[in-house]
């Protein structure tokens, strides 16, 4: 087995695992905005800090393996894939997206949300948008 599957397979595994979180997260959002009682918005507190630490490291080790993947297959490769230009943009968005969920835990936890499950729920949407196109650009290559 070649060490640029072994990466391509680990930077694939933990872009699941990762988006497994950033999935579900926004969704636990929505809920907990709409939440009215003191007991259940503790029991969000907990859950939803507990999943953003617990999918953060696997979207470090998704950027790790990814990086990998770009140094092993070389500058020259690199610079020829503009395909993997628009990728890097959208995956840079992601990484935006997954700090901004630190803000919006922060809120929640300090009781300052002031946002509505309406936005939440559009929020929830965004990363399956960017996946959708990331997956599309690295199986087509098209440019």
């Amino acid at each position: 087995m070649s060490l640029l599957m072994l990466y391509k397979g680990l930077h694939i595994a933990f872009m699941v695992a990762w988006f497994a979180g950033i999935f579900y997260l926004p969704r636990l959002f929505v809920y907990h905005a709409g939440n009215q009682s003191a007991e259940v918005d503790a029991i969000f507190k907990v859950m939803e800090r507990r999943l953003l630490y617990f999918v953060t490291p696997f979207a470090v080790l998704t950027l790790v393996f990814g990086l990998l993947l770009i140094y092993n297959y070389g500058a020259a490769w690199f610079k020829a894939s503009s395909w993997l230009h628009y990728k890097l943009l959208l995956v840079m968005f992601l990484y935006a997206y997954h700090g901004y969920c630190f803000k919006l835990l922060s809120d929640f936890k300090h009781d300052r949300n002031q946002k509505s499950p309406r936005f939440y729920r559009i929020f929830n949407e965004l990363p399956v948008l960017v996946m959708f196109a990331i997956i599309l650009l690295a199986v087509m290559k098209p440019v």
